[in-house]
């Protein structure tokens, strides 16, 4: 018993956090693009933070549930319902066999993530639940889902313990402007002094060429010493490539996993999410930081998702005397905002 895919949406696939150590033999790592929200999702519902979640991208399908289980929706908000009803971002739902959960429409961002407790039951391949669309591996039969598709669940839970704190105040993905901080490197020798300056203070928009492999960005073009290409390296999730045309392209989870273009610099790991939920026409500045400031940013993001897990467990009581708690009545049980975590 588990979910029927009654309509599919725009690009919904399995996603966890990724397939990790066969890069160097060709394989993408692919995973969630907004990590985070994937982590938060499955906390939410007592998953490990890398079980399978179904990553959705702007229309949302409709699913409908086949037995009980607990579910929480994290990332975009694409107007989530349930039953017809209105439900919140990142808390944790009851649902039962019948209940159906759609999408409006985009509210704020790009890509909301779906968690069910107790996982999905879908293979693991190479140590990942993950779908790589390019190999067609992972995931349900290594593609998006369709309609009519099935996926069972593992282990789903009737109820959860501490209920009323499966409902966290997260602030959700930014509107259309965003700023991104990124390390510079490790070709930024192969552009111009004035070709960086401009990379770093002119502002990039997101054109219609966009998806899981990378976003084609529009502004000005970054004009190069020599020559765009080099010797094809590594290449890693968020490096920012930039061709001879001069206009950058982020590269993201199901990147390919070499490239011969020169990288004018990498997104740090904690405004990943940031990039995730851009779509088209939002705007993107770049602001250029150290490797240690990014060392401190990803300690400090590592902190506050362990501050989370601490919460939905009861484990910090500290944690708890922030709390301003608004009783909330849905048709199953009454849940809480948990407000101020720092």
């Amino acid at each position: 018993m588990g979910i029927q895919i009654v309509k599919a949406g725009l690009f919904t696939t399995v996603q966890d956090l990724g397939c990790v150590g066969y890069q160097n033999i060709g394989f993408s790592s692919s995973g969630a693009m907004d990590q985070k929200a994937c982590k938060i999702a499955n906390l939410l519902v007592d998953n490990d933070i890398n079980e399978a979640v179904l990553e959705v991208v702007l229309i949302g399908p409709t699913i409908e549930f086949t037995t009980y289980n607990m579910i929480a929706v994290t990332g975009a908000d694409l107007g989530p319902k349930l039953n017809g009803q209105a439900i919140e971002m990142y808390a944790a739902y009851k649902v039962r066999e019948g209940d159906i959960l759609t999408f409006t429409a985009p509210q704020q961002g790009c890509r909301a993530y779906v968690a069910f407790a107790g996982g999905l039951d879908v293979p693991v391949v190479m140590g990942s639940k993950s779908t790589n669309i390019k190999c067609k591996i992972g995931g349900y039969m290594g593609r998006r889902l369709q309609d009519h598709d099935y996926i069972g669940f593992l282990n789903p839970k009737r109820t959860l313990p501490r209920m009323e704190e499966r409902n966290l105040d997260i602030e959700l993905p930014e509107p259309k402007k965003v700023k991104v901080r990124v390390l510079p490197g490790p070709q930024d020798d192969y552009f111009t002094e004035e070709g960086i300056q401009m990379f770093f203070s002119e502002k990039y928009k997101v054109s219609n060429d966009f998806d899981r492999m990378g976003y084609k960005l529009e502004g000005p073009s970054i004009p190069h010493k020599e020559t765009a290409d080099i010797i094809s390296d590594g290449i890693a999730f968020g490096a920012i490539q930039v061709p001879s045309h001069g206009k950058p392209i982020i590269m993201v989870a199901d990147r390919q996993t070499t490239g011969g273009y020169a990288k004018i610099g990498n997104v740090i790991s904690v405004d990943l999410p940031k990039v995730a939920q851009r779509k088209m026409g939002d705007s993107i500045r770049f602001q250029r930081v150290t490797m240690r400031e990014a060392q401190m940013l990803y300690r400090e993001e590592a902190e506050s998702l362990e501050s989370i897990r601490q919460a939905i467990k009861g484990e910090n009581p500290e944690l708890h005397k922030k709390n301003h708690k608004k009783k909330r009545f849905w048709r199953f049980w009454p849940s809480a905002f948990l407000r101020d975590m720092k």
